[in-house]
Order: C-alpha cells, then sequence, then structure tokens
C-alpha cells in the first residue's frame, strides 16, 4: 500500500509544470506556445529568459530528487529509482498540464543527484563537455544519455544500470525531432561554447 503511494506521488511531483506555472503565474505566458513548445528547461530559457530558467531548473531537479527519497521518508519498499522514474514519467506526460510535457531531462538528473551524487557529477560534467563545444542542449543531452549509459556499467549496480539504460534511451527518443534537426544542421544553439563563437564569425 505504501509502495503504491508513493508511486503516485512521484508521479505527481514529476507532474508539476514548473516552466508552464512560472510562465503564466510571472509572465502571463505559456511557455509551450512560443520557442519549441516544450515546457522544460532549455525552452524557458529561451522564452522566459535567464532568471526564469534557473527557477525551474531547480524546480525540475528537486522534483525527481524528492521522488527517490520518498521510499526511504515514507518507508516503502520499493526501490528509489523506481520512484525516480515515475517522477521522469509524470513530467513527460503530466496530469496537471494536459499531458504535454518535457524530456525529463533534468528530472532525472534529479534523480540521479538524490541516489548516486558521483553518478550524477559525472553524467552532468559529460554534458557540460558537449554543452561547451556543440553549443547545443539537445545534443548535450542525448551525448551525455550515451555517456551515463557507459559510465553505469562501471558502478556495479544493477538497479542504476537497468534504469541508467531505460530512462537513457527514453529521453533519446524524446529527442527524435532535435536528431533530425542535428542531422539537418538547423538546430538552436545557446549563447555559449565553441560553435556558437565559430558560427558567429562566419
Amino acid at each position: 500500500m505504501i509502495s503504491a503511494i508513493v508511486v503516485i506521488l512521484a508521479y505527481l511531483l514529476g507532474s508539476i509544470p514548473s516552466g508552464v506555472w512560472i510562465g503564466k503565474l510571472f509572465y502571463k505566458i505559456d511557455i509551450r506556445e512560443h520557442g519549441s513548445g516544450n515546457m522544460g528547461t532549455t525552452n524557458t530559457f529561451r522564452v522566459l529568459g535567464t532568471k526564469a530558467g534557473v527557477i525551474v531548473l531547480i524546480m525540475d531537479i528537486l522534483k525527481g530528487s524528492l521522488a527517490t527519497l520518498l521510499p526511504a521518508l515514507l518507508g516503502a519498499e520499493i526501490h528509489p529509482l523506481l520512484a525516480g522514474v515515475f517522477a521522469a514519467i509524470g513530467h513527460t506526460i503530466p496530469i496537471f498540464a494536459g499531458f504535454r510535457g518535457g524530456k525529463a531531462v533534468a528530472t532525472s538528473a534529479g534523480m540521479l543527484l538524490a541516489y548516486n551524487p558521483l553518478f550524477f557529477i559525472l553524467s552532468i560534467s559529460c554534458f557540460l563537455i558537449y554543452l561547451y563545444f556543440s553549443s547545443m542542449v539537445s545534443f548535450s543531452s542525448i551525448t551525455a544519455c550515451i555517456s551515463a549509459m557507459i559510465l553505469s556499467l562501471f558502478f556495479g549496480d544493477l538497479w542504476l544500470i537497468l534504469v541508467t539504460f531505460a530512462l537513457s534511451s527514453y529521453i533519446i527518443f524524446r529527442h527524435r525531432s532535435n536528431i533530425q534537426r542535428i542531422r539537418n544542421g538547423t538546430e538552436s544553439m545557446i549563447p555559449f561554447g565553441r560553435n556558437y563563437k565559430r558560427h558567429n564569425q562566419k
């Protein structure tokens, strides 16, 4: 019974549409109607600016972290990573936002932060390195997922391996339109990193 409650709470936590709520409450804008149409952190930065983007990033990370900690907090037998997975599902299919969600990158990162901080640091480091060279959040997210799958094999934690492979595959699938734009050379860049500077120097 407690495990079922944890699953429901984790999903509801993940379903909190941080970007949508921040946009509507403080900017009178539904970010899903602007930019890429996504409710996640990247589009929040693009549409609402740095301050809103940072707030949404923190909120989305905390969703994953808190959901992962729920089994310990409530004394449930469910594995903490499974609770984190349901938060990620909630973020991508949120009941509070008409089931139109984001790609779950930040929420998944929050799950890893709560479960294994070292693995989180290594994965985020990969993301930041890729972001510096590519200047594309989507490309960095995809390649960081691939790196995370490889890294998980060195931790000797079967649950971590299984969940990392499952969530990373899901996140990459959610980026399929981005992958097409990357291949076409039309993917958006952020004003950061070597690739952005190289394009601006042309």
